[in-house]
């Protein structure tokens, strides 16, 4: 398992008319025990959440907090501090602490800091979700869940059986 450090993500939001409607954002996000500190640009509607240190990070509590809050997410970008970690296109892995599959990438060793984008179902417009779907055969992509397509001693964190999937 490589060692990351998840130290902000980007949500674009979508569905917002006004700067209250950020605010509503903004304030369910903090109530996230993992999450340190949120920037919002109003112009672009991008939340940055600064994440605590050394805290179980869930993207899915984030993407839970902007529904409850009555929107939805349009993009969502993770950056994270990676130590000399092997990527390959369409393969799983772990990061972090969690399942990811890696999609449309070159394969590469990263060892810095990356921008990557969560391509998951309900973290992009659904146009986009479908095009990224064309980048895997596995059923994973479909459902956010492990399944007997991609499960394997190597890859999959004990008990996790969620898999986020991304791309840079």
């Amino acid at each position: 398992m490589a060692h990351a450090q998840f130290e902000k993500a980007e949500l674009q939001a979508s569905g917002l008319t006004c700067s209250m409607c950020s605010n509503a954002i903004q304030k369910a996000i903090k109530t996230l025990n993992f999450v340190e500190g949120v920037q919002t640009d109003l112009n672009k509607n991008i939340f940055t959440i600064f994440f605590r240190k050394d805290v179980t990070v869930d993207f899915d509590q984030i993407k839970n907090k902007v529904e409850d809050a009555g929107f939805s997410v349009a993009n969502f970008w993770i950056t994270t501090n990676i130590h000399h970690f092997d990527v390959d296109n369409d393969a799983h892995t772990q990061l972090g602490g969690m399942n990811f599959h890696f999609m449309h990438v070159q394969p590469a060793t990263l060892d810095g800091v990356y921008r990557l984008q969560l391509i998951d179902k309900d973290f992009v417009a659904s146009r986009d979700f479908k095009k990224f779907s064309g980048y895997t055969s596995m059923s994973c992509y479909q459902t956010g869940v492990m399944q007997a397509c991609c499960k394997s001693k190597e890859t999959a964190v004990a008990g996790a059986n969620r898999i986020y999937h991304v791309t840079m």
